[in-house]
């Protein structure tokens, strides 16, 4: 095993190291979270979700320690790790319900009764990002639990500790120790023996297009299942029609939550051109107010980018002849950090195109709603967006047209436990959330009773 150091995006300080695993571990670990699948699936429904139940209590009790975890780790300002912690206890508790639920059908059938039951798939891989990493490692991990399964999770490098924690807890709470495992290590490793390994039935990544391509093109050798949440180049339309007061205000949240680091982040806003001089002078302070610094300052709303390496990434998209129209403040000094910056580009800049990930806008106008749907669809992917109007019909309209799998009417919000989350194109592949989710962690069994008539007697 090797070990890498993971460092403090705020203050570039040493936060320790993590031991990484192998190939060799990995399967030690599929082997005993085999046993322990099958401990677990024989256990009654209810008991199964008393577990989980347990699961969150033991997590509602360490919130201020996780979000303290993410805090160091990840950059992520308090108050968002504390929600984020918060998000980790409330999915456990809502798929909680979901093993005295998973069932299956009577189906009238000639000559006998055919029912269907949903058994789980065995072993779940869950390969997460170093964006949120508790919050969505937990979306995998709870469905996948509730449905029967075992779990091992792969987070990502720089960001494990959070992850690593969940492991803990989830002992502490009483579940076996081997039917949820965290495995720090290497994409190239860990996740790609999750890819290979036979007894691994499904793999739930979460990250770029190009490594999920190579996920789903790796599994497609054994027919493994998967599901795919990959990139975002989502639109944020205001129509001429909307509160623009109100639109210009939460569009920075839109996008710059968590830095821009967020599949979902608004990062192209499209605006009817008879009112873009407009919101662009109502957008340029809502962007300069927004307060960069101290993750674990109370007054923050946007911390460091995660690592230097990417920061350099995000600044590519930026050069000294970009077309900035404005930008916000971030400190000086050490940490990994970025302005919040709006560029006014030409349709087809790659700043337009491509997944920055990090603190920076697109505005571009466009004619009429035609053209908005045509500018919002101009894109491989189809996550998420925002829709300002006060026409009902428009909003209906312009929902239906953009191909996306998330989308909010005058708000930002899209992601909820209780509703599917997932893309269209390549966005990714299935979803994740929501009430059916852990059906996705099952494979549906028919078993069809034939029924001998009985003769009529002479």
């Amino acid at each position: 095993m090797t070990a890498i150091e993971l460092v403090n995006p705020a203050t570039e300080e040493v936060l320790g190291s993590v031991e990484h695993a192998d190939v060799a571990a990995v399967d030690d670990a599929v082997a005993r979270a085999k046993s322990a699948q099958r401990r677990w699936a024989r256990l009654a429904p209810a008991e199964r979700g008393a577990a989980l139940r347990a699961f969150a209590a033991v997590v509602d009790a360490h919130v201020d320690e996780l979000a303290a975890l993410e805090v160091a780790n990840s950059g992520h300002p308090i108050g968002s790790a504390e929600w984020e912690a918060g998000n980790v206890r409330d999915v456990l508790q809502f798929y909680a319900a979901s093993p005295e639920r998973l069932s299956g059908k009577q189906i009238p059938v000639a000559a006998g009764i055919d029912v269907t039951f949903h058994e789980p798939m065995g072993v779940v891989g869950v390969i997460t990002p170093w964006n949120f990493p508790m919050v969505i490692a937990t979306w995998g991990i709870a469905p996948a639990l509730a449905a029967g399964n075992a779990v091992l999770v792969k987070p990502a490098e720089w960001t494990p500790l959070t992850t690593i924690r969940l492991g803990e807890l989830a002992v502490e709470a009483g579940l076996d120790a081997d039917l949820l495992q965290i495995l720090p290590g290497r994409g190239s490793v860990v996740g790609e023996r999750f890819v290979t390994h036979p007894d691994v039935r499904k793999v739930v990544f979460t990250g770029s297009t190009e490594v999920g391509k190579k996920v789903m093109g790796g599994a497609a050798a054994q027919v493994k299942r998967v599901t795919l949440e990959l990139g975002g180049k989502s639109a944020n339309i205001v129509f001429a029609d909307c509160d623009l007061a109100r639109a210009a205000a939460t569009a920075p949240a839109g996008v710059f939550d968590n830095a821009g680091q967020d599949c979902c982040a608004r990062s192209r806003i499209l605006v009817q051109r008879s009112v873009y001089d407009q919101f662009m002078e109502l957008l340029e302070p809502a962007v300069k107010s927004v307060v960069v610094g101290d993750p674990a300052a109370r007054a923050t709303e946007m911390g460091p980018l995660v690592s230097r390496a990417h920061r350099q990434k995000v600044a590519s998209y930026v050069p000294a002849d970009a077309p900035v129209a404005f930008r916000g403040t971030a400190p000086s000094g050490p940490g990994f950090w970025f302005p919040p910056t709006v560029l006014t580009p030409q349709r087809t800049d790659r700043s337009v195109a491509d997944e920055i990930f990090g603190p920076v806008v697109t505005v571009l106008p466009f004619d009429d709603e035609a053209d908005a749907v045509a500018l919002a669809n101009d894109t491989e992917y189809g996550l998420s967006g925002s829709i300002w109007t006060n026409d009902l019909s428009r909003a209906f309209r312009v929902s239906r047209a953009v191909e996306s799998g998330n989308l909010s009417v005058n708000s930002h919000s899209s992601v909820r436990y209780s509703t599917p989350f997932g893309g269209f194109k390549q966005s990714g592949l299935g979803r994740e959330l929501g009430p059916d989710t852990p059906f996705h962690f099952t494979e549906t069994k028919n078993i069809f009773i034939a029924i001998q008539e009985l003769k009529e007697e002479a």
